[in-house]
């Protein structure tokens, strides 16, 4: 009894802040998932729409999730400092967050149109879909700088750890910001006064950008910038192609989730609180990685199993609160749901399943980089972040079909 005091003793900080920036995340997701929930017209019309859904809100988790991290570890070795001049570590991770948004809207479109080719999916054009995610996802992001720059200089300001609030707060805006922008581009598309060769004219001038400014961080950037864009573009390639197979298997349960809207809620949230949480624990690890607090080894070590336990009593606490409120607000706004107690049962069955998933890759992948002399926050939580979607979007489906609702 008295080490359990002892854990919440020694962590009472990491459960105040965690637990709020979980909270505020789960309760924000939840409106990018009501957002979903009313495109279920819209993705009968463009059913394809589902692979760009995906990696795009990952795609921005990622990235200033990463930033985020790269921020909080800033914080931790001394070299944070609130000025935005040249050279700053805010304004790199600014720079780099712009250049990285505009090339990976680029791609993902191109791969989104690749992958409805290859499942035989009908489709919009590739130049409509370049349009949806570079507009969608550029106009997401100036959100994201911004919260991201708040939350760090807030977070400095009041010595807060910016590993236990940064993750949770960006993966929640993320969703909220880049569902209605995406939802709107796309109806943008689809009107008929919005003329195809004019969308074909924007997205010729995006792909242009995009290359002129990859040509511009490998020709001319010599700092950090360049660093961290190398680096992380073999990662968010990777991250793009297992994001739109989620996008894939949500695809293929589509009927199920039109029949039961309160479900196609629930994924959102689902998958942005699993994210938050990875998030929460690798930006953890990374920090202690770095400050030599973690040492990396075949096993987890008492420091990381700590870790793993704090994960898993947020995990019970934002997935049941995620049943919870989803239910509630499924019947607020007059969408068909399965049972209260079927809604709680479904989050946390595979809500655990993701958890106990996030924290393996967490510690497994965070130790690899590291020993590869690469920087855990450029790689780990991009690849936490489309890890996690995939295998939660297999554990809600699996646990869907378990339950008998589709």
């Amino acid at each position: 009894m008295s080490e359990v005091r002892s854990f919440f003793s020694r962590n009472r900080t990491v459960f105040s802040l965690g637990l709020v920036s979980i909270l505020i995340s789960s309760m924000v997701g939840l409106v990018s998932g009501v957002t979903l929930g009313y495109m279920t017209d819209l993705l009968e019309i463009v059913p394809a729409l589902m692979l760009l859904i995906t990696p795009a809100i990952g795609v921005r988790g990622s990235i200033f999730g990463a930033v985020g991290s790269r921020l909080g570890t800033a914080v931790h070795m001394g070299t944070f400092e609130l000025s935005f001049k040249r050279g700053s570590v805010l304004r790199q991770n600014v720079e780099t967050s712009i250049i990285l948004t505009v090339v990976m809207a680029v791609i993902m479109g191109l791969f989104a149109k690749l992958a409805a080719i290859i499942m035989g999916i009908e489709s919009i054009s590739l130049h409509e879909f370049i349009f949806i995610s570079v507009m969608g996802g550029t106009l997401s992001s100036l959100v994201l700088i911004f919260i991201n720059i708040v939350v760090a200089v807030t977070g400095f300001k009041h010595d807060w750890d910016l590993d236990n609030i940064s993750a949770p707060i960006i993966t929640a805006t993320g969703d909220i910001v880049t569902m209605p922008m995406l939802f709107g581009t796309t109806l943008l598309v689809l009107n008929p006064h919005f003329t195809d060769s004019l969308l074909l004219f924007f997205s010729i001038v995006f792909i242009a950008v995009a290359v002129i400014l990859v040509a511009y961080v490998i020709l001319k950037k010599k700092d950090e910038v360049r660093r961290i864009f190398i680096q992380s573009i073999p990662t968010l390639l990777i991250f793009i192609i297992i994001e739109i197979i989620a996008g894939s298997l949500i695809n293929n349960e589509l009927e199920s989730f039109i029949a039961l809207p309160a479900l196609l809620i629930m994924v959102s949230p689902f998958l942005g609180s699993s994210n938050s949480l990875g998030g929460i624990l690798t930006s953890r690890f990374s920090s202690y990685l770095h400050m030599g607090l973690l040492r990396p080894k075949a096993l987890p070590g008492k420091l990381a199993l700590e870790n793993f336990g704090i994960t898993y009593i947020f995990g019970v606490f934002a997935f049941t609160l995620i049943g919870v409120a989803t239910f509630i607000l499924g019947g607020v706004l007059g969408m068909e749901s399965p049972p209260l107690s079927t809604m709680i049962i479904l989050s946390l069955i595979a809500g655990m399943v993701s958890t106990t998933i996030l924290c393996i890759l967490a510690y497994y992948l965070s130790i690899a980089t590291f020993r590869m002399s690469l920087d855990p926050d450029d790689h780990t939580i991009p690849l936490i972040t489309s890890m996690i979607d995939v295998f939660g979007v297999v554990a809600f489906v699996a646990t869907i079909l378990l339950l008998g609702l589709a």
